[in-house]
């Protein structure tokens, strides 16, 4: 305990036993020819086991080096590589001509249980039509991937900016925790997505009156871009005292992805269209990119049934034209930025309240 703050404990241990473990273990292998390596399964799950039992999170660490507060505390390999590949791309960033990250929300994918395409993606071959046409360079991040590609995971946040701001590292160290077996986190590879691009151009449906699980994964997941920790050194890995004691001497909330645009496409078929368009617009305003244009948002087959939905888009030329207005929206503002003829008005302006 440090002042008034302490750390709070007292939720149940969820540890499992040996036979559940392997019990657990083994339903990876539930296809029945998987039996002919049942011995190797056995002795596989001996070692997982081991490796779960003793917290084997990174297994292999190297020093951090005299750029690290702490050099001789012992960082994971996996991390480093995340660390530097983002610390690269944000040379390119600066240095290469303009790109947009054109992101696919829905999670509909024609290679998995729908059989059929998202409305959502084929507004994102319309807005590629048109960033290529207006000579932008473009990457797409289509988030359907994960229904329908193997082992394509985003792992969910695990909160710790709760716990004290430094505590959440950029980029999350979360990930991977092979004790666990979650592996296989995909944001390593998005957040380098979003570091190189000048433009985010975000198309999304409604699930639910939020975005849909795929995107809010993500969303979460890119809290560590808004205040995290670039030195897990710092913290000694997860140390929650070291952390709240960081904080209450004062942290800085540096905004690693500041100064990009953003334009938002956001449609449904019932309800809750605006308050998702609202939602994206907070999340990426509070990330401080900056809005370019207004945005698209459109109820497509609001009285038709959801079979006639493809139909009901190929209707609507008129909002195929604002997907088109949102890209090219997103196009000019990123020229403005990167011509200096844009200034943020509140930029060398003190807030008080950073987080």
């Amino acid at each position: 305990m440090f002042g008034n703050i302490k750390i709070r404990k007292g939720q149940p241990d969820h540890r499992l036993s040996k036979e559940i473990f392997f019990t657990e273990f083994k339903k990876s292998f539930y296809d029945p020819r998987f039996r002919v390596m049942d011995t190797e399964i056995e002795r596989l799950a001996d070692i997982a086991f081991e490796n779960y039992n003793e917290g084997r999170k990174a297994p292999i660490t190297t020093k951090a080096g005299p750029q690290f507060s702490d050099p001789n505390y012992d960082l994971s390999v996996e991390w480093l590589d995340t660390r530097n590949r983002l610390m690269e791309a944000a040379v390119l960033h600066a240095r290469s001509p303009s790109k947009i990250l054109i992101i696919n929300a829905s999670p509909r994918n024609e290679h998995t249980c729908p059989s059929e395409m998202s409305k959502s993606y084929r507004m994102l071959t319309h807005a590629q039509e048109v960033i290529e046409a207006a000579g932008v360079d473009f990457e797409i991040l289509d988030l359907s991937n994960m229904t329908s590609e193997y082992r394509k995971i985003i792992h969910p946040c695990k909160g710790c900016v709760s716990t004290a701001m430094p505590l959440c590292h950029w980029p999350c160290s979360c990930y991977p925790n092979h004790a666990l077996d979650q592996t296989h986190d995909w944001m390593a590879d998005i957040y380098k997505m979003w570091v190189e691009a000048h433009g985010i151009l975000v198309i999304s449906p409604v699930h639910w009156y939020q975005v849909p699980t795929s995107f809010k994964s993500m969303m979460d997941r890119m809290v560590c871009a808004d205040g995290g920790n670039t030195d897990p050194t710092k913290t000694h890995g997860k140390d929650p005292e070291l952390a709240k004691k960081l904080e209450m001497k004062g942290w800085d909330y540096p905004k690693h992805l500041a100064g990009r645009a953003f334009s938002v496409v956001v449609h449904g078929d019932s309800t809750g269209v605006q308050d998702v368009r609202r939602t994206l617009i907070d999340w990426m305003t509070d990330l401080q990119l900056i809005q370019a244009g207004a945005g698209a948002s459109s109820y497509i087959g609001y009285y038709g049934t959801y079979a006639e939905s493809h139909e009901e888009l190929d209707k609507r030329p008129d909002f195929l034209i604002e997907v088109e207005t949102a890209a090219l929206s997103l196009v000019k503002q990123i020229e403005m930025n990167r011509s200096a003829r844009y200034v943020q008005p509140d930029v060398g302006l003190e807030h008080p309240m950073q987080k």
